[in-house]
Formats: structure tokens, sequence, C-alpha cells
């Protein structure tokens, strides 16, 4: 829920008005402070309980100060790249990732040259605070496959990291989809819930398990192009399992276009044609929804065209 407060960045400090605090019995006014932040702003608690014992809330007047936004350094290696912004405030950054990109290094990168920063979008995002002076270390939220396109959600504190992560834990962090898929797509197919487990006898593939862990995939038919043998879908998660999409879609009979690994063809395209359209998420610090469409890639847009045509 979407709390009206005014409030400042001050430096390293949030400043906020929240008026009078009541005391109750035994209280001091830091320990009304604290219950009012996490009553009220439905502040983390854990992060109440290290400001606390750090001396990072201040009061002074009716101004309320917490420690929100200290220095704090990436623990990934700065690389100077292109980086798409699609949403920056002090407590979030929203990203395009390109297919082919990893979020973060996995250990499997190389380079000839050891003292170059692997190629990952959060090394990317270290150099982007990097040269703009920020000692900010942003942690992702969540993933995106290696050849998936699509926002990703970084915190940029560490408020805004607790409360994204609980965020996803109760799955108010929405994802949205579009992938073109092989055959035609009966337009009944309206939810595959089928549980997901690894493959015993392939490490990187995962498939349908009735030992698996729950997965809910919802599909939304948008296009069919009969002379291709291809339909164009919208998939939104309500859980978020490695491999969801791919695995379910191809267990459905129908694989993504480009996605060798579950049966699909690389005809028409090298990797899976799958891209995040659109993210959304309540704001760590207002409870506001934030909601963002990612614009397709240029090699869907031209699949898509081709397809058509």
């Amino acid at each position: 829920m979407s709390r009206k407060l005014s409030w400042t960045r001050r430096g390293e400090w949030l400043e906020l008005m929240p008026g009078k605090l009541p005391l109750r019995e035994g209280q001091n006014r830091l320990d009304a402070a604290a219950a009012w932040l996490e009553e009220e702003l439905l502040a983390p608690p854990k992060l109440l309980r290290k400001l606390r014992a750090e001396d990072g809330i201040k009061l002074a007047g009716d101004r309320l100060r917490l420690l929100a936004f200290p220095p704090r350094a990436s623990q990934y290696a700065p690389l100077e790249a292109e980086l798409p912004l699609l949403y920056e405030d002090d407590f979030c950054l929203v990203v395009h990732k390109p297919a082919g990109l990893k979020v973060h290094p996995d250990g499997g990168e190389t380079s000839s040259q050891p003292l170059v920063s692997p190629d990952t979008l959060a090394n990317r995002v270290a150099g982007w605070y990097a040269a703009l002076g920020e000692p900010v270390a942003a942690a992702h939220i969540h993933r995106l496959d290696e050849d998936t396109s699509g926002p990703v959600l970084f915190a940029k504190n560490e408020y805004a990291h607790l409360k994204l992560d609980e965020a996803m834990s109760r799955k108010a962090i929405d994802r949205t989809y579009i992938a073109f898929v092989q055959g035609i797509v009966s337009p009944e197919l309206k939810v595959i819930d089928q549980p997901i487990g690894r493959d015993r006898h392939h490490n990187q593939r995962r498939r349908v398990s009735p030992g698996g862990k729950p997965a809910v995939t919802h599909v939304e038919r948008l296009e069919v192009y009969p002379n291709h043998g291809i339909s164009l879908v919208r998939l939104t998660l309500e859980t978020g399992r490695t491999h969801q999409i791919r695995v379910h879609l191809s267990a459905a009979g129908h694989p993504l276009v480009g996605d060798a690994l579950y049966g699909g063809s690389t005809k028409w395209l090298s990797h899976q044609a799958l891209h995040g359209e659109r993210l959304s998420f309540p704001h760590p610090f207002s409870g506001d929804a934030v909601e963002l469409d990612d614009p397709w890639p240029p090699a869907l847009i031209h699949l898509r065209d081709r397809f058509r045509g």
C-alpha cells in the first residue's frame, strides 16, 4: 500500500517528517521512532536493528533521519559498456539485458586478458556507477537466462534490497514475457501447472517431474502463423523456477523457437525467442506500483515481420 509521506535525500541520509510521535509506556523517542518506522513505514526490522546499533537513526525536532545511503563497494569488478536504463531513483535501478549476456558472473567466464572484468550485466552496472563516481553496490533481485532479453531489477541500497527480496518471496514482483513457439498453440491452453525438477541425465536441463517444485505458467495466444507452424504467446509466471517457461512450453509440445536445449529449431534464430516484455513491482520505499515496459529487441521484431510476411 502506498504511504503518502514526504521525504528528502540529504547525502547519505534519508530525511522524513513523520510529525509528533506518541511515546508508549517505557519508550524513549528513539524507541518511538523505530516503532513508527516498522509499523507505519513497514521498514525492514533487520535493517532497523542494524541502524540502531550503528547510530543510523537520528531525531532532530520533527525530522527523522535514516542512514539509508551509505557508500558501498560493489562485489563486481566494474566494466564500462552500454547500459540501457529503463528506470532509476535513489532506491532502484531497472536495466535492459540483451540476449547473450549473463546477469552476473558464474565462474564460467574466461578471458585472454586476466585483468579484464567479466562482461555481465552486474559488471556493467558496477561500471556505470564507477564512471559516475557514485559508491553504489547495486544487487540484482531476479535473473534472466543468458539468452533471454528483458528488464532486470536492481536494489541500490540495503533498505531496497531487503524490501524487494521480501516482495519477491510473496510474489509481488510480476514479470510478463513474449515468446515465439513451435506449433499452433490451442486457445484452450491457458495455464501450465506442472512441477519442475532437475534432469539427472543433463546438468543444464530441467524437466517436468512429479517430485519437482511447484511451477505455474499462464499462457495467452496472441498470433499464429500457419504457413510456418509458429505461434506468438504472452506468458506470466506465478513461480520463478529455473528455465520455467522453456520447460513448460516444451512439455506442452511447443518448444521455443531457437531453444535447442529443449527441442526448439534454430532455423529462424540461434537462441530462444523469449523476451521479458513487462516488469511491475512495489516501490521499496513508497509502496507505489512501478510498471515498466521493455521494447522488443530488433531480432524479435524482425522475426515477427518475417512470420507475418
